[in-house]
């Protein structure tokens, strides 16, 4: 079990720009594809992933000093440092439970897909330290493996649906076929978006809100005179200027920050384009080697990172927006204790699936994320130290002088919290349940209702 542990922690050391292409590769083979079409498909995948983390990089260096400098002008303080995944994986591989886990969801995964409980493949290897991760939460709070084990199934089982049931908005918005979202931190968003999609449909006025810089048509749909808030490049630039001139940036600076954040609109979207066109070739030659074994399961769906998505002007737009209202909402929220940093750029993959569940409508996702905002911000800062405890008690992650750490969106996760809540036998979590269960049953309902009989 060590031997099996070790190695998945250094297999999983690798970046995700690494280990996926070399996943990716030997799927193609297994799948017979041609072998130049297999080694096309890897190296564009690498290079789509690797721009897309280059760019996010280049982003973080660039926002974080601005972001500082805006608090520290303001004369704000927050205790808790927002150091993005990295510790929560290091968290998730040093626990006993991770080597189990990674076999544990693949069998789920098989076995409901024998028994035609679910149309998803889960290919995304890379993505399962957020199954273990739940599990290593649970164990460290009760002491108990088999409850630790039972909370990985819950969390990996609400996955495999939620992709299935999101795969027609992704066809619908994208125009990718038999592939879906597959992150619990994009995925866990899902029945909220669509109960919120679902009762803004239903407000006088707000129905007819849209604005959708993704809209296919020789007419934008918030008219001719906005045509420039349709570029995320154009988004970008100005929500650098905002930013520079907020944080006190001199003339030379807050140009630099508005062509450096315009740039990475720019780059984002290309690099993520790579990623769509690889795995296409990949995902139906999979699916048709699938459908052999499973003949009765048709319109497979393959699980993926949202790096395919980020091709998507609607998602890149919203994320921008919602990071800038991360910051200022950072600043006023009664309760916070963490200004977003490391994990803020993960808010375009986040958002990404709602975004396309409201038809590429920046209106409603913003509105929607607005919330989402406030209870990452208030549940990264309740589960800090709990994370603390477990980030100094694993050899793999540095924390020497840190203070309290968290994560913003991946330690803030909402189903998570609530999951890990109810293992704890907190009244309020078991009361919040129905709640849950009815807005699966919602995405539920919606996917029946779209789907042809």
């Amino acid at each position: 079990m060590q031997s099996l542990q070790a190695f998945l922690t250094a297999f999983f050391s690798f970046k995700a720009y690494v280990m996926l292409p070399i996943i990716i590769f030997f799927i193609a083979l297994a799948v017979r594809l041609p072998l130049r079409q297999v080694v096309l498909s890897t190296v564009s995948l690498a290079a789509g992933f690797a721009g897309v983390f280059i760019a996010f990089n280049f982003f973080v260096s660039n926002i974080s000093p601005a972001v500082q400098q805006l608090t520290s002008v303001r004369g704000l303080n927050f205790p808790v440092l927002d150091v993005g995944w990295p510790p929560l994986a290091a968290i998730t591989w040093a626990s006993p439970l991770a080597a189990i886990s990674i076999p544990l969801v693949l069998v789920a995964n098989l076995l409901m897909l024998a028994l035609g409980w679910t149309r998803t493949i889960y290919i995304d290897i890379w993505n399962y330290w957020h199954f273990a991760l739940m599990g290593a939460l649970v164990m460290a709070v009760t002491g108990s493996m088999a409850l630790g084990l039972s909370a990985v199934l819950v969390i990996a089982v609400f996955c495999f649906k939620m992709t299935e049931w999101t795969a027609p908005d992704v066809e619908r918005e994208t125009g990718l076929v038999g592939i879906s979202a597959s992150p619990v931190s994009v995925n866990g968003l899902v029945p909220y978006a669509v109960c919120v999609d679902w009762l803004l449909d239903r407000i006088p006025v707000i129905k007819r809100l849209n604005y959708n810089p993704h809209s296919k048509g020789d007419e934008p749909s918030v008219g001719s005179g906005f045509d420039l808030l349709g570029e995320p490049m154009i988004i970008g630039a100005v929500m650098g200027l905002v930013l520079a001139m907020a944080a006190g940036y001199d003339l030379g600076a807050t140009l630099e920050l508005a062509v450096h954040i315009s740039a990475v609109m720019f780059l984002l979207p290309k690099s993520a384009g790579l990623i769509g066109d690889a795995m296409m070739p990949v995902t139906v030659a999979l699916r048709d080697q699938v459908t052999r074994f499973f003949p009765h399961r048709k319109n497979l769906i393959v699980a993926m990172d949202t790096g395919f998505l980020m091709h998507h002007k609607s998602v890149m737009v919203t994320g921008l927006i919602l990071m800038m209202l991360a910051v200022l909402i950072a600043l006023v929220l009664p309760g916070n204790k963490v200004l977003p940093l490391g994990d803020l750029p993960n808010l375009f993959s986040v958002m990404s699936l709602s975004v396309l569940i409201f038809r590429g409508n920046v209106f409603r996702a913003v509105v929607a994320g607005v919330p989402v905002i406030i209870t990452f911000l208030l549940i990264a800062s309740n589960m800090a130290p709990l994370y603390t405890k477990l980030a100094r008690e694993t050899p793999s992650f540095d924390s020497a002088g840190l203070g309290l750490i968290t994560a913003f969106t991946d330690g803030g996760h909402q189903v998570r919290f609530l999951i890990y809540s109810i293992y704890r036998g907190e009244l309020w979590a078991m009361l919040s349940l129905p709640l849950l269960l009815a807005a699966i049953y919602m995405v539920w309902w919606r996917f029946q209702s779209s789907t042809p009989k």
